[in-house]
């Protein structure tokens, strides 16, 4: 009888023990544009047509985190990019972070050290270093970041997680820390970058997780050789992008996982953006209604099953921390925010209602049993 009366004692620290590891994990999205959509009079709709107040929303569904861009000054940047919704600005991101704080979120902050988007394709210098001596870009890039942080923290928008800069697998500040992951130019001005932003990170918010961000979880090789080249940089995390249009089959980025596993083990990993089309209507880039179709439909349906897909697998890496979600928040229904769609958010541009992914992502934090 005595045995039996200790299986109450496992069943609770076997449940805490579960609980304990989906606490560890982070859910959430990167929606820069909400606050656009809100003023614009936006309407959100759960998956049943019923109106929703989008962060409440997302907390019903499990997310704990929240990601922003922050550009140096979106002012500077093109028109076509100011309809793309770049216009994150500090005060704009100062606001939005003490509502997400408010919320009980974690708030990752993400820099993108431009003006304007800084991805594989561009990572243009902000307008407002474009005279200065290269030699001083580190120090710029040092003061911009401390100054930014002590604004926020002294606002009640302290960041828990901060990426220094936005996929930045060819590096950012272009041409003078352009480099090639399996090369050898420019690394040292890039390292010399990224421990000036680290350093600021550090100094202003010592809890937050310093996260550096690239996006080729679809080639081991570019992805080990560039973390190999940070060995003695200060960070916390590993953060991906992975879109299986861009990016190959999710069996692709399963192996990547596996190997930063063992290469990295001292670091986590976080999917820091993801997506999947659910269609390409009013898609200005889309070349046919089938692009981008060779690993799953353009459908919602096709959709859906990335989403089961990704989470299922990601769920089976121990390093995997975090997964967020890319420009989840799209919504055209109603109003007009962005110049075109890109119908790779969790609401329909249609009805405004949510998708039938969001069920399917929100797994991502349910308990593990192992």
């Amino acid at each position: 009888m005595k045995n039996f009366r200790l299986i109450p004692v496992i069943l609770l620290l076997f449940a805490l023990c579960v609980e304990t590891h989906a606490q560890q994990r982070l859910l959430g999205g990167d929606i820069s544009l909400l606050p656009s959509y809100e003023e614009a009079g936006t309407v959100y709709r759960d998956e049943t047509g019923n109106a929703v107040k989008p962060l409440d929303y997302f907390k019903e569904q499990g997310w704990n985190a929240i990601r922003v861009r922050l550009f140096v000054d979106p002012s500077k940047a093109s028109a076509e990019h100011k309809g793309e919704g770049v216009c994150q600005d500090l005060d704009y991101v100062t606001k939005f972070g003490q509502q997400i704080k408010k919320a009980g979120y974690q708030f990752m902050l993400d820099y993108h050290y431009s003006d304007t988007w800084a991805d594989p394709g561009k990572q243009f210098v902000p307008d407002r270093w474009k005279n200065a001596d290269v030699a001083s870009l580190p120090d710029s890039v040092y003061q911009y970041t401390r100054n930014s942080l002590e604004f926020l923290v002294k606002a009640g928008a302290c960041p828990d997680l901060i990426q220094v800069g936005n996929e930045i697998t060819n590096g950012m500040l272009w041409p003078f820390a352009k480099v090639d992951p399996l090369g050898t130019d420019n690394w040292d001005f890039l390292v010399k970058l990224l421990e000036s932003g680290a350093r600021a990170c550090r100094e202003v918010c010592p809890k937050a997780k310093i996260i550096i961000h690239t996006e080729k979880a679809g080639e081991w090789d570019k992805t080990k050789a560039y973390y190999n080249h940070l060995q003695q940089l200060d960070y916390d995390v590993i953060g991906l992008s992975y879109y299986p249009m861009w990016h190959k089959a999710v069996g692709v980025l399963a192996a990547t996982l596996d190997s930063l596993a063992m290469d990295f083990p001292d670091k986590e990993v976080m999917i820091v953006e993801a997506a999947a089309y659910y269609s390409h209507e009013n898609d200005q880039w889309a070349k046919g209604a089938d692009q981008y179709s060779e690993f799953y439909p353009i459908s919602v349906e096709g959709q859906r099953i990335f989403t089961h897909e990704l989470v299922a697998e990601l769920r089976r890496h121990a390093n995997v921390t975090g997964l967020f979600w890319w420009f989840p928040e799209e919504n055209a229904c109603g109003n007009k925010v962005t110049d075109g769609w890109l119908n790779r958010g969790l609401f329909d541009n249609r009805t405004g209602k949510a998708l039938p992914a969001m069920k399917e992502f929100s797994l991502f934090v349910q308990p593990v049993i192992r």
